[in-house]
């Protein structure tokens, strides 16, 4: 028993001696190690998880990444076929695939990053500095095929059709990804995807394109509210027109009932006189008296005056 406990002591102290001088170490699912003696390479790289052994004190086993990292660039002023300068911010994913070319070419990740600064915004120039300001905006032509969308040139009054695309923003980034991985294998890297973040107007020229965007805008709401004035007149102008062919038709049937009822009174009053003439007269008469005579009135007549012939004689409704 004594002699077992001593072996067990004896193990344990050679364990914990070759784990403090580094002899042994581990490696996890996520991780490959080069190892190193006086600072060379020795040996492939070790990609499995498991626990390793090295030589102590002059050996050291140097850790690297197997999952995908990320990369995300400096925005960069760059100048379109057309001459417009835009700033571009991209960024990409990358692994490191060969872990001992990787630590001979650049060291560690924090040199990767700095090749792939390199490489990726001087493919990204290339790229961009080949094609028009459009095509790196766009995608597609869709909206033109689809829905023919027209913009208007409110500076000089006319419609344009959209710019047509022949490349794109997807193409423009698989072609920016396709001349960095071409270099960056050298590294003992892969570069997995590459992507246009954002796209926008260098700081001198943002102001200059906003103050045109606000005179263009202010011209279009002039040209609206001129248009709007048109349409107001024509409208005003058409309701003055219908209101005047309204009042014209209601001023002619009123004149038309008015006739009628007229030439219906006039008939009445004619048929009573032909039933009564002496009747129609002194009611006549009466209607005249009511008109012509009040208190404030001075009549000077003859005696023989019609005026006041049935005053004078009033048996003349017998007769």
């Amino acid at each position: 028993m004594k002699k077992f406990l001593s072996i067990l002591i004896i193990a344990v102290v050679v364990a914990a001696f070759l784990m403090i001088s580094g002899a042994l170490y581990t490696i996890n699912e996520i991780q490959q190690v080069v190892v190193t003696q006086f600072g060379k390479p020795i040996g492939e790289p070790i990609t499995e998880a498991g626990l390793y052994f090295k030589m102590p004190f002059i050996q050291q086993a140097n850790y690297f990444d197997k999952w995908i990292l990320e990369w995300d660039g400096e925005p960069n002023q760059i100048p379109t076929k057309d001459k417009k300068y835009i700033s571009v911010d991209t960024t990409a994913r990358w692994r490191i695939k060969d872990a001992l070319r990787f630590l001979q070419s650049v060291g560690n990740e924090t040199g990767g990053q700095a090749r792939l600064d390199d490489i990726i915004d001087s493919a990204s120039r290339d790229a961009i500095t080949n094609q028009k300001l459009v095509e790196t905006v766009r995608n597609s032509n869709r909206i033109i095929e689809e829905e023919s969308v027209v913009q208007e040139d409110y500076a000089m009054g006319q419609a344009e059709e959209l710019e047509k695309i022949n490349y794109g923003r997807e193409a423009l980034t698989r072609s920016i990804l396709e001349e960095a991985s071409k270099i960056v294998p050298q590294y003992g890297i892969e570069i997995i995807d590459v992507r246009i973040k954002r796209i926008n107007y260098v700081s001198d020229v943002q102001i200059k394109v906003f103050e045109r965007m606000i005179s263009e805008r202010k011209r279009a709401a002039e040209q609206y509210r001129s248009e709007g004035e048109g349409k107001k007149a024509e409208i005003e102008g058409r309701r003055a027109k219908e209101l005047n062919q309204i009042q014209s038709e209601a001023y002619r049937i009123a004149e038309e009932i008015k006739g009628k009822a007229d030439a219906e009174a006039t008939k009445i009053y004619a048929d009573a006189y032909n039933k009564s003439p002496e009747f129609y007269s002194f009611l006549k008469t009466l209607e005249t008296y009511k008109k012509t005579v009040d208190k404030s009135t001075t009549l000077i007549l003859t005696t023989d005056s019609e005026y006041y012939e049935y005053l004078k004689n009033t048996g003349g409704l017998s007769q």
